[in-house]
């Protein structure tokens, strides 16, 4: 009951239900064997894909001592702080929130008040950090703001100008046909020239989503950031791809998010798995490119660039997708570090054919995004008139 109720704090959907379901499996199976309770716990708390990593991770830390709820308030009290071992792995914020609820505050209680002091300077609101957290260490609440968040982004591109013509009275350019049947229509005398311009509809906009185990941190959130862009574009396209290339643009548009992201999970078999970056964009360029990429789509590709193939063809595969589009920007989570360099063979296999590398780890990096993507659209917009 007690790991129940830190998975439903951690941010899974575990109820009485499925509580009484846990404990008539671990009847049946026993607990002889770690494997078997490990198992039977799974198979009753576990209902998507991108749950599992947090499962697995509750787990081995819940079940390690038996005596844990001690041990926690043990390692609350006044202790010499000896340097972590280097191969130390932190909890996630979800996890570590679920577990340590409460008992900071009781520990706090013990000591002694001291004095309140009230200083503004250098203070920060919480929406403020949490725009500049990674999404990596938010926790559960954290993560659900961040969620809301994504919801109320606005990514209005202006629409492009395409090759197709439409009569406007104020037109540049003169639209001779229709001036010449207006000419024998009325016989003679003067003729009315009929004018014309350009037609600008929304270009369309391609989302490849990275699904794979090094993007399980992320993928979730993003594939919210993916629905807010469906919600207010009817020529968006979403797709997702580990091992294999996933089509999930109807899943994302129904109106739920959580519901378009429980459908999403379900159509997804290769969630949280190994990554083929080359064979998926061979598949996309074969079967859908011709068929999203028209009219200046902008590609959106979602990835930290390991490719478990090593990047064998990735980069010819990244040329032909560059060529299909207008832009093509590579977003990478990855460059929240300082000090990142693109030593891997898929990375560097990427670089070349990509208009633009950007970061995206947090809000901040996804509302710099939408600002950039209006800015440049507007921009090419202005080139292609004025051409």
């Amino acid at each position: 009951m007690y790991f129940a109720r830190t998975l439903r704090a951690a941010g899974l959907p575990v109820g009485s239900g499925a509580v009484l379901d846990a404990m008539r499996a671990v009847e049946a199976v026993g607990v002889a064997r770690r494997d078997d309770f490990y198992w039977a716990l799974h198979a009753v708390f576990v209902r998507r894909a991108d749950q599992r990593p947090l499962f697995d991770e509750a787990f081995h830390v819940f079940w390690r001592n038996p005596k844990l709820l001690e041990r926690v308030t043990s390692l609350l009290l006044p202790t010499v702080h000896t340097p972590p071992r280097a191969d130390a792995r932190p909890l996630s914020r979800r996890l570590s929130d679920a577990l340590f609820a409460g008992r900071e505050a009781e520990a706090r209680t013990r000591e002694a008040e001291p004095e309140i002091e009230l200083d503004a300077t250098l203070t920060w609101s919480d929406q403020e950090v949490l725009r500049a957290r990674d999404f990596e260490q938010m926790s559960a609440a954290e993560l659900a703001a961040a969620k809301a968040a994504i919801a109320r982004l606005r990514f209005a591109i202006p629409p492009a100008p395409t090759r197709r013509y439409r009569p406007h009275p104020h037109g540049a350019l003169i639209d001779m046909r229709t001036t010449f049947r207006r000419s024998l229509r009325l016989g003679s005398g003067a003729v009315m020239l009929a004018r014309r311009r350009r037609r600008r509809n929304p270009a369309p906009l391609v989302v490849l989503c990275d699904i794979s185990g090094s993007m399980s941190r992320y993928s979730r959130v993003l594939l919210h950031f993916a629905h807010a862009l469906a919600r207010d574009r009817t020529r968006m396209f979403s797709f997702a791809f580990g091992t294999r290339l996933t089509n999930i643009t109807r899943q994302l548009r129904d109106r739920d998010v959580d519901a378009a992201i429980e459908r999403a999970s379900e159509e997804v078999t290769d969630w949280d798995g190994g990554t083929r970056i080359g064979h998926c964009l061979d598949v996309f360029n074969r079967e859908w490119s011709r068929r999203v990429c028209g009219q200046g789509a902008v590609v959106l590709l979602i990835s930290d660039g390991l490719d478990r193939d090593v990047g064998d063809g990735l980069g010819s595969q990244v040329e032909r997708l560059h060529k299909s589009c207008r832009r093509l920007i590579w977003l990478n989570p990855l460059l929240r570090y300082e000090g990142f360099e693109p030593r891997a063979a898929g990375m560097r296999a990427l670089l070349p054919h990509v208009d633009e590398l950007r970061p995206v780890h947090n809000l901040e990096s996804l509302e710099d995004l939408c600002r950039a993507l209006v800015d440049s659209s507007a921009r090419s917009a202005r080139n292609w008139r004025s051409a």
